[in-house]
């Protein structure tokens, strides 16, 4: 009798996303890597820190996470 396989966590969103002690999914804002000369310092700063996911995309995330 063959056992079920298991189930992979993707390996591209483990990379991307990492889960909260609450279980949160954590996550980087985008618009950090070219053209920066022409954005605020202020706005640099602020895409420096780490956000949480919004609670529409945490199912679909956390999925992807499963092998976690």
């Amino acid at each position: 009798m063959a056992k079920g396989g298991k189930m992979k966590s993707h390996r591209g969103a483990m990379k991307r996303f990492k889960l909260t002690g609450t279980g949160k999914v954590k996550r980087n804002k985008a618009y950090k890597s070219h053209i920066l000369t022409k954005k605020t310092p202020k706005r640099k700063r602020g895409l420096r820190k780490s956000t949480i996911l919004t609670h529409a995309d945490q199912k679909r995330i956390k999925s992807v996470l499963i092998g976690k």
